[in-house]
């Protein structure tokens, strides 16, 4: 064995971390006690989004951006989660 085969490859991934941001206006025909309840008011604009456009909702404007997010500044779970799935492209 030479020297050159004892080093450590340098890791390139395909996997990171991102940070990502999306601005939608929208106008949606709606009950207005639907929109009231704050606490499923996301899941209920996400719905209504995901159906796509149609009578019923009028897209106005979608802004969307994605950065790479630093690996160091991410929390315990997500730096744990990244190793693992870069092992497991590993395995194969």
């Amino acid at each position: 064995m030479t020297s050159r085969s004892l080093k450590p490859e340098p890791a390139h991934s395909d996997i990171g971390i991102y940070e990502c941001e999306i601005r939608l206006t929208f106008r949606l025909i709606e009950e207005k006690k639907v929109l009231a309840d704050r606490e499923n008011l996301l899941d209920i604009l996400l719905d209504a989004i995901s159906c796509g456009t149609d009578e019923y909702l009028e897209m106005r404007s979608t802004e969307a951006q994605a950065r790479e997010f630093p690996e160091t500044e991410a929390s315990a779970d997500m730096r744990r989660q990244i190793i693992r799935l870069r092992n497991s492209k590993l395995s194969y």
